[in-house]
């Protein structure tokens, strides 16, 4: 029956190789951002988002080809978490947590087929695409209601960065890797980059929800920012540009721990 094929499609090795791969693709896009941020830490001007990160791709020798391996590594990581939220985490055998891990599955799959739309779309149009955050908002903010809405979510994400941060703090990650896969002098790197990647992008996270929280209470749309706009705010304080440059050491971290991951995680 159908459950049954589900069962057996999300078990195959074919699902398990493009879910590594997707887990590759988002180390190649997170890579791209960290080391845009250090040309910012530097100096220099880029566009330290995910279109930035794209269009620098796109600009190399075979950059088209890259971005459909990226399309595809996002497709199938999403497929298996499809997967996974329709008929896996079978294992685990509190009801409660099996639907809560489900649950979480179906909203990485719905974010990681937005990522592989936006590649597309990036792709057919040859580039280009701004940081909406602020249009968005204000647009959002214009309705009733609106302003409790973005307040409410830039909570969320801020409680969510935090969250992550923790988990890395506390390694929580490594249950997901296959530690007797991991060679001997690979486990403390792997140890080191996934705390440090984990930590860094929560609190970058949490402080893209920071602005959103902002503009909600000010009632100023153009205090929400994006990625891009929020990295760059950190290079204008004071001792700025160390701690941009921390953080964009911390994206990098974070793309080495998706590589670990797509070679040693459990799928």
């Amino acid at each position: 029956d159908l459950k049954q094929t589900a069962q057996q499609a999300e078990d195959s090795t074919a699902v398990a190789w493009l879910a590594r791969l997707g887990l590759a693709s988002r180390g190649i896009v997170w890579l791209v951002i960290g080391l845009l941020a250090l040309s910012v830490a530097a100096g220099n001007q880029e566009k330290t988002d995910r279109n930035g990160a794209l269009r620098a791709i796109a600009e190399k020798p075979f950059g088209e080809v890259l971005l459909v391996v990226l399309i595809v590594g996002f497709l199938g990581y999403a497929a298996w978490r499809g997967l996974s939220a329709a008929v896996g985490h079978r294992d685990q055998s509190d009801p409660k947590k099996r639907w809560r891990k489900r649950a979480v599955s179906a909203s990485r799959a719905v974010l990681y087929t937005g990522f592989a739309v936006s590649t597309l779309t990036f792709l057919l149009q040859g580039g280009g695409g701004k940081d909406n955050t602020a249009p968005l908002t204000a647009r959002v903010m214009s309705h009733t209601g609106g302003r409790s809405l973005i307040f409410a979510v830039g909570v969320a994400v801020v409680i969510g960065g935090l969250a992550t941060a923790v988990r890395g703090a506390r390694r929580k990650q490594e249950d997901r890797l296959q530690g007797y896969r991991v060679p001997q002098a690979l486990r403390k790197p792997v140890i080191v980059v996934g705390v440090v990647g984990l930590v860094g992008r929560g609190l970058v996270i949490a402080l893209i929800g920071s602005f959103l929280v902002k503009a909600a209470a000010q009632f100023k749309p153009d205090e929400a920012k994006g990625l891009d706009a929020a990295l760059k705010t950190v290079a204008e304080q004071a001792y700025g540009r160390g701690l941009l440059f921390a953080a964009a050491l911390a994206l990098v971290a974070f793309a080495l721990w998706s590589f670990a991951e797509a070679a040693y995680r459990e799928t």
